[in-house]
């Protein structure tokens, strides 16, 4: 492909030029999307919490005894049950993020609509499961996601199709460490939500794994701006949900009881690095190999920013509305 990128507004044009990359891709995204169709095993949130008219006498002790369990709950792995559900809810964001840029009949955009439809679970079971088990203070919950959705999310990454699939790439897999260790912080004793958590992970690696592919085959056709798209997001991404009230202080809850932090995001760049070939990647001009250089450094730069939140790390305590202000106190 010739990528032609001369013009009175060179922005634009970059843009569209990047463009026509993502759209000579149609065919392995109609690919990718069967993969993902045979593997996909679809669930539904009433399928782990009926709530028909005429839910069975077995089905409302099950709800009863849901509550009881759920008591169990620590208010950390609470709060991190809330960002992971609040995080889900800003889906619009990323649906009109990725149709701006992929159309409106095409594979791209049944992929996007697809992948929104698949989303839009993750977010609804959560809700369903936090309000069945009396979890929340449900009102708080409610204020914080419309204060979430009405702040907008914005990220300067939307002006590049090219850094959209990466960050959307390291997203997904940050989202899939996120719902697993929650899950697994929590433990057997509310092996509900573990089961749900677990579903929604599957589906985020699946997720992943599209975009992931498709970056790969990006930086096959045009590798240098590619790389130097990569290097403007891996350093460091904003999580979709920072835009949210307390969004910091639960992230800082999240990471001191080892669900997700900077190591796991260094992990997450180490893996793209290597499925992308990004260190043994040949014929870059000049920007792309510095592109290339900045990149592999990227992990101990990753490594030293762990090491110093650790080391600065000291205790702390917390308090949310969404949990009725209970102390935390956090090492």
């Amino acid at each position: 492909m010739t990528i032609i990128t001369d013009s009175k507004n060179p922005e634009i044009k970059e843009n569209e030029s990047k463009s026509e990359v993502l759209f000579s891709l149609e065919n392995k995204v109609k690919e990718l999307i069967e993969q993902h169709l045979y593997k996909r095993k679809l669930w539904f949130a009433s399928d782990y919490l009926p709530a028909d008219e005429k839910n069975t006498e077995d089905n409302e002790s099950a709800i009863l005894k849901l509550r009881e369990r759920a008591r169990s709950i620590k208010d950390s792995a609470r709060v991190a049950l809330g960002l992971n559900l609040i995080t889900e809810e800003g889906l619009p964001h990323f649906h009109r993020l990725l149709a701006k840029y992929l159309g409106d009949d095409s594979f791209w955009s049944k992929w996007n609509n697809m992948w929104t439809a698949e989303e839009d679970r993750h977010g609804c079971v959560l809700r369903d499961y936090v309000r069945d088990s009396r979890l929340f203070n449900f009102s708080r919950l409610e204020q914080m996601q419309y204060a979430y959705l009405e702040k907008g999310f914005s990220p300067d990454w939307d002006k590049d199709p090219y850094r959209v699939f990466v960050y959307t790439t390291l997203q997904e897999r940050a989202t899939q460490f996120s719902h697993r260790n929650t899950g697994q912080f929590i433990g057997d004793e509310e092996p509900l939500i573990k089961g749900i958590l677990t579903s929604i992970a599957a589906d985020e690696a699946k997720h992943f794994n599209f975009y992931r592919n498709i970056f790969k085959d990006i930086l096959e056709i045009d590798p240098n701006r590619a790389l130097e798209s990569a290097v403007s997001i891996m350093p460091a991404i904003d999580m979709p949900g920072i835009s949210m009230p307390n969004f910091r202080e639960m992230a800082d809850i999240v990471r001191r009881v080892g669900i997700y932090g900077p190591r796991e995001y260094k992990k997450i760049v180490e893996e793209a690095i290597t499925f992308w070939k990004i260190g043994i990647l040949q014929g870059l001009n000049e920007k792309g190999r510095k592109a290339q250089e900045k990149i592999m450094q990227i992990p101990e730069r990753l490594e030293k920013v762990a090491q110093y939140i650790e080391q600065r790390s000291a205790k702390k305590t917390f308090s949310f509305d969404l949990i009725y202000n209970r102390i935390l106190v956090m090492e």
